[in-house]
């Protein structure tokens, strides 16, 4: 039984509510994004004690009392604070093999085999009520408090670089990056925002696409953060005025991943952005992006040709390095030489040549392309056209019996045509070479495990048809081979879906990101 149905069962069997007023209460914690048990309690709906005794029975879960024990700082610290915070899951005592955590959700089984595999202990779990998580996350900020005493460096502006690597050395610093590291990673974010503020540091992490608000540290903690970065990723601690470029990588949960770092001058300081970047991922196949299968056979054709030009286009963080690397996958084999030009090398593959430019000594991508040219190469991935000299280039080995393979910014599919002409490209040059346009974005994708199916009703239906052409979407839908239950020919027939949020999606109603795809294939009739 799930913790919301143990809810739900408290409110009806003991609180004798009935089902209208209980989704009543529901919709109200969802629209307040609280947790519905949070929500009871903080609006004095429930009590409590009463609450929590019920789940335990129900969950045959042992109920602890947080507040009334003594808890080391050594057992405290083995569950980072951000993920305490979260997650509501305390560590409250430490045997030889086994780690007592105390949580919100017993059942929050990904947890729980995140701490099996950070800490090598067998979880025992217990629950516990609000005000005893509230008071043990209490004791993490007296911990960080009294840490935070023994660091050497302040908040102030004018400091020596002696001085910022020793900070960097300091425990409480090397614990807090690693804190926020392993947490972001457990997370499942793709970045992370260091932000100074006039009053503390602020953390961000960017999941699905969306930044949340982590945690607010103290501002004394600022130099020693940024330097301990710059140390990881080889960078100058001293150099504050111009922006910096690093990485790094760490090994979490035996998986190595790495860290691109850009540091960059703001008001209060220095703003530090690091992309997380799992590098030991296998691409992923375009089923897997989410092409659906008459747009896949399109681009499985344009690069099986022996020449030409693949372009795949959309703004910033659309995902068009992932599908450049998912197609340098399928053309990676052994009778052919991929040379690739990219500004960072954001994943190393094996049996491929990969270069970073760096502008700073003349090697952009116009002459990083022209280099490749020389290399005998079969195929060449340019990461970015960013002007008229690597355009030409590109178009040009693309005419002279080369495959290449490129991302350009443009909204769509047929406005990177225009676009291309703007750049001083040919028109017939253009015609010539470009195989195929790919334009795309990517959207959050709904929980997959609380997702439920629905019919719409008949005001909904009537309102849809208001925004959408049914039959062009169906027809477009049979063009490329979507597959369609023979009774979905109309609105009211066809199955949507909406998600209300569980443990797995921490009640965001959403999970992960599935790509959205324009595919246009520059044929005779475009040319």
């Amino acid at each position: 039984m799930f913790p919301k149905d143990i809810i739900t069962s408290y409110l009806t069997e003991e609180q004798k509510l009935k089902p209208a007023k209980i989704e009543t209460l529901k919709k109200t914690a969802e629209d307040s994004e609280k947790r519905l048990e949070l929500f009871l309690v903080d609006e004095g709906i429930v009590k409590e004690k009463d609450l929590y005794k019920y789940m335990s029975k129900k969950m045959d879960v042992p109920l602890v009392d947080l507040s009334e024990m003594e808890i080391s700082r050594d057992t405290l610290s083995i569950v980072p604070q951000p993920l305490a915070e979260t997650h509501y899951i305390i560590a409250f005592e430490k045997s030889k093999d086994t780690i007592h955590l105390a949580m919100l959700d017993p059942l929050d089984i990904q947890t729980i085999e995140f701490m099996r595999r950070k800490t090598g202990l067998i979880p025992a779990v217990s629950l516990a009520t609000p005000s005893g998580i509230k008071h043990a996350l209490r004791l993490y900020h007296a911990d960080l408090e009294e840490e935070l005493k023994q660091v050497g460096v302040s908040s102030k502006k004018n400091y020596k670089p002696e001085e910022l690597k020793k900070v960097a050395a300091e425990l409480p610093i090397i614990n807090i990056v690693k804190s926020i590291l392993e947490h972001a990673i457990f997370q499942d974010a793709s970045d992370i925002h260091i932000e100074p503020t006039e009053k503390d540091v602020s953390v961000r992490y960017r999941v699905d696409g969306i930044l949340h608000s982590v945690m607010h540290l103290p501002k004394q903690v600022q130099n020693g953060i940024m330097a301990r970065i710059k140390i990881l990723s080889n960078l100058k601690i001293d150099e504050h005025m111009v922006p910096q470029d690093g990485r790094f990588k760490i090994v979490v949960n035996e998986e190595e991943l790495a860290f691109r770092v850009s540091v960059i001058p703001v008001y209060d300081g220095e703003k530090i952005v690091m992309r997380v970047l799992h590098e030991g991922q296998k691409p992923l196949t375009l089923d897997q992006l989410g092409f659906l299968p008459g747009a896949r056979k399109l681009v499985d054709a344009a690069i099986k040709k022996p020449h030409g030009m693949v372009l795949v286009t959309g703004p910033t963080g659309s995902g068009k390095t992932t599908t450049l690397y998912s197609l340098l996958g399928i053309l990676n084999q052994p009778g052919v030489n991929i040379s690739t030009i990219e500004d960072p090398i954001e994943y190393h593959v094996g049996g491929i040549n990969q270069s970073q430019i760096n502008p700073r000594v003349g090697f952009d991508f116009a002459s990083g392309l022209r280099a490749f040219l020389r290399q005998d190469p079969d195929i060449i991935m340019v990461g970015e056209i960013r002007d008229q000299e690597t355009a030409e280039i590109a178009m040009h080995a693309a005419m002279t019996g080369h495959l290449v393979l490129s991302t350009l910014h443009t909204n769509d599919a047929p406005t990177t045509l225009p676009r291309l002409m703007d750049m001083g490209i040919p028109p017939f040059l253009i015609a010539f070479t470009a195989n195929i346009i790919v334009a795309q974005r990517l959207v959050r994708r709904l929980c997959e495990h609380c997702r439920t199916s629905y019919k719409l009703d008949a005001p909904a239906v009537k309102e849809l048809q208001k925004l959408v052409d049914v039959k062009t979407i169906l027809s477009l839908f049979q063009e490329h081979d979507v597959p369609l239950k023979s009774a979905e020919k109309k609105l009211a027939s066809m199955e949507f879906f909406r998600a209300p949020g569980c443990r797995k999606c921490d009640q965001s109603r959403y999970k992960g990101r599935i790509g959205i795809y324009e595919v246009l294939e520059v044929d005779e009739g475009i040319s």
